[in-house]
């Protein structure tokens, strides 16, 4: 049986281009909630990342191999959102190919997600350790954790982790090789210089309870970048989730 090398997309609404991008263990699915609403403003494509959900034939080696399968059938310009390890594709289309994107919008994600010591807040390099040796035992028992440690914190935890635990269910469960490469992607890629070579808008939205990407980033790249961000109050890591209205609103508001 050959791979497959076209991703699953789906498409909703009419209007301004938006793109869609999930972040590591999950599909498109987990933006369901949000596509009724977004659908309304906007021609929203979702996309299931090489090896997740209906993609989950498709492989991939690198960040540039995930990008360039996003790139193949997406359209020609619009707006790139991407959540968490998702950020971090939207974010090498923008820096590699800043002719495709109106704006970038990332969403509880870090231009490097692995900390260093005192120097930068993120994942404890032990913690994204244990994930990739855990995969190997038990791969449904390690995205489990993972979806509880993104909803800690949050007012509305059980419901998220339902949520996202559903979404993730609805599809084929992601291809072992492509949960790998999204932690070595977690644990290695760091953009943070290349952040100030961005030519498209920029727009950075983070969750005040985030154990996956602390809050201090927000503040350490507001001032790297001279920009603002958005800090949604009441969120961990999936905002879109806890927070699903005033994302929603934001998101049209940019």
């Amino acid at each position: 049986m050959s791979l497959k090398t076209k991703l699953h997309w789906d498409v909703f609404g009419k209007g301004e281009n938006l793109i869609l991008i999930h972040g590591w263990g999950m599909n498109g699915a987990v933006w369901h909630q949000v596509v009724e609403q977004l659908s309304q403003h906007f021609c929203v494509h979702v996309v299931d990342l090489p090896g997740y959900g209906h993609s989950h034939q498709v492989a991939s080696a690198s960040i540039a191999d995930i990008a360039q399968a996003v790139l193949e059938d997406a359209p020609q310009q619009a707006i790139w959102l991407g959540w968490s390890l998702g950020g971090l594709v939207a974010t090498h289309v923008a820096l590699h190919q800043p002719q495709r994107v109106s704006k970038l919008i990332t969403l509880a994600s870090s231009p490097r997600f692995s900390a260093e010591g005192r120097v930068w807040r993120g994942i404890a390099p032990k913690v994204l350790d244990d994930f990739t040796s855990q995969l190997t035992d038990d791969f449904q028992g390690t995205i489990e954790r993972f979806m509880a440690l993104q909803a800690m914190g949050s007012p509305s935890a059980r419901q998220d982790v339902k949520q996202l635990k559903s979404a993730v269910l609805s599809r084929p469960m992601p291809n072992p090789d492509a949960l790998h490469l999204g932690l070595e992607l977690l644990a290695s890629v760091d953009y943070r210089q290349q952040l100030n070579e961005i030519s498209v808008p920029l727009h950075r939205l983070y969750g005040r309870l985030d154990g996956l990407v602390p809050v201090k980033v927000a503040a350490v790249l507001d001032k790297q970048l001279q920009t603002e961000s958005h800090i949604f109050k009441a969120s961990s890591h999936a905002p879109f989730m806890s927070e699903r209205q005033a994302f929603c609103d934001l998101i049209t508001q940019l």
